[in-house]
């Protein structure tokens, strides 16, 4: 089927994508680090105001997999997307109240220095950075191969050999973007993808709202009306019909999200450009309010595309969703579309490129960061600035280009799964290892080592088993059935396996063992719960 886009849209969109990477390389490379200074290239030195620094945090949280995958289950599945929606802006709210303070204190580049704020050793820093590229790869490879079905389906070619040609195209980009940015560079893509998702969805969502008189409720009746489910789609269950236990299904899948979405290192990672803890604060609260006011923009595209052009219409453009956001604001317009509406539209597509690329950066960013700091500088003692700087350029280049591999071998294939692995891996593993490192007295290194790797394995072992992977027409491989783990996610099984295994391991390190690291725990515990002294002091 055809998109629907003018001829007129079509070359707009392409001039502006143009122009937007170039205005964005020249951005990186007019704030990126001047000298051999590692503060400036992983932090920033801390320059950004509360404000950008928020916008640069709510950049990073909220990645195309968010606008498009998320906007996609509002417009299928109705009521289930507004709470996934609400479950995302839940998690950064947890993020601020728990963690963002302790992580800034006890860290200072990577998640690995805030682990080892009480367990040196480089066991942990390795394990750290194996984890965070684990978690990361995954949302890397969906935001690659989803850059070339965006192009493919904006800009109207079909074929294989284009869409991959954008993958690899864009992803050296984007590696440019780590590599040359760092922390400061990534940080003004970021806001200025906010900038642009937040305004032209605001304008878009006010569009759709005109279409039915200001009235949310008659958006939402017509929504269900034309969503082939009837009143179903304003009450939950529509996503999770087909589970053997829809209502618990919908409850794990929703705490996924919200721990895993949380704790994943390029997230975190944000924490540590605050430069005091009344700053990190400002900046959540700008970071939350961001967030918080693009979930109606989105539960108001995606109610709208329904409205508009029908259920069935988006599933046939895309069976999992993922251009019901664009094809929701392209409705917004009506038959006639003039050249303002073009515009205004040409901007909602160059958003949604932005958010691709600023969200890939950022997360090979976190990458290279934890590659170069954690194994490399920790094992070559005396490591000069230059040096490791030197390694974390390259580390982007490690691990840009085989994301960039895979990403063209995936891009036919459902993407969800990965979407929901990388959250898993954040809930399962990364959360538990945070929380008890950061407020657990007794917990020992090998419960830390535990928690990492027994909560990542155990995601690994159980995520091919479950209905996104196979067994259904919409999974990542629908011709075979090996579903023998009946969830979306596994985090009714994997996030208390996760927090038990930290647990087991420190009752297995001994009650010595366990009293000599509460002691080191005491030692630090006020500069991780309340900033006694400065992180690097």
């Amino acid at each position: 089927m055809t998109n629907g886009f003018s001829g007129n849209a079509q070359a707009m969109s392409l001039v502006a994508f143009s122009a937007i990477a170039t205005i964005t390389l020249l951005l990186c490379v007019m704030t990126g680090p001047d000298r051999d200074d590692l503060d400036e290239f992983y932090t920033g030195y801390g320059s950004l105001s509360p404000m950008r620094n928020g916008l640069a945090i709510a950049g990073d949280y909220i990645s195309a997999a968010s606008v498009l995958g998320t906007g996609g289950v509002i417009a299928l599945c109705g009521y289930d997307g507004i709470v996934l929606a609400l479950s995302t802006a839940l998690s950064l709210m947890l993020l601020m109240f728990l963690l963002a303070e302790p992580l800034r204190n006890a860290g200072r580049f990577t998640m690995g220095d805030a682990l080892t704020r009480r367990m040196p050793g480089r066991a942990v820093r390795v394990t750290a950075c194996v984890v965070t590229i684990a978690a990361l790869l995954p949302l890397m490879l969906v935001q690659l191969a989803g850059t070339g079905q965006l192009l493919a389906f904006i800009l109207g070619f079909s074929g294989d050999a284009l869409k991959t040609g954008c993958i690899i195209g864009l992803g050296a980009l984007m590696i440019s973007y780590a590599a040359i940015g760092g922390m400061k560079g990534t940080a003004l893509i970021q806001i200025l993808k906010m900038v642009m998702l937040l305004g032209s969805g605001a304008v878009v969502a006010l569009l759709v709202l005109s279409r039915f008189d200001w009235d949310p409720g008659a958006l939402f009746h017509a929504a269900a009306a034309q969503s082939g489910v009837g009143s179903r789609f304003l009450h939950s269950g529509v996503q999770f019909a087909g589970s053997p236990n829809p209502r618990l299904d919908m409850i794990t899948s929703e705490l996924t999200v919200v721990i895993g979405g949380a704790c994943l290192p390029h997230v975190t990672m944000r924490m540590y450009t605050a430069d005091s803890a009344r700053q990190v604060r400002r900046s959540m609260s700008w970071a939350v309010s961001s967030v918080v006011v693009f979930v109606p923009i989105m539960t108001v595209v995606g109610f709208g595309a329904t409205a508009l052009i029908g259920r069935s219409v988006i599933a046939q453009a895309d069976p999992q969703g993922n251009t019901a956001y664009l094809l929701g604001s392209r409705a917004a317009f009506g038959p006639d579309v003039s050249t303002a509406e073009t515009f205004l539209f040409t901007t909602v597509t160059t958003a949604i490129f932005l958010t691709l690329l600023a969200s890939v950066a950022g997360m090979i960013l976190a990458c290279a960061n934890s590659l170069a700091h954690d194994v490399f500088a920790t094992h070559m003692r005396k490591l000069s600035a230059r040096r490791e700087m030197a390694l974390a350029r390259a580390s982007a280049l490690a691990v840009g280009v085989p994301a960039i591999l895979l990403a063209t071998l995936v891009q036919h294939r459902s993407l969800q799964p990965l979407v929901t692995l990388s959250f898993c891996l954040g809930a399962s593993a990364i959360a538990p290892a945070l929380l008890y490192s950061l407020f657990w007295r007794r917990f020992t290194r090998t419960g830390l080592l535990s928690t990492l790797i027994g909560g990542t394995l155990a995601v690994l072992v159980v995520m091919p088993g479950t209905n996104l992977v196979s067994g259904s027409p919409v999974s990542a491989f629908p011709e075979a059935d090996f579903n023998w783990f009946h969830f979306t996610t596994t985090g009714v099984l994997t996030i208390p396996l996760g927090f038990a295994f930290g647990w087991l391991g420190t009752v297995l390190s001994g009650r010595r063992t366990a009293e000599e690291e509460r002691h080191e725990y005491e030692a630090v515990e006020g500069w991780i719960l309340a900033g006694a002294v400065r992180r690097g002091a």
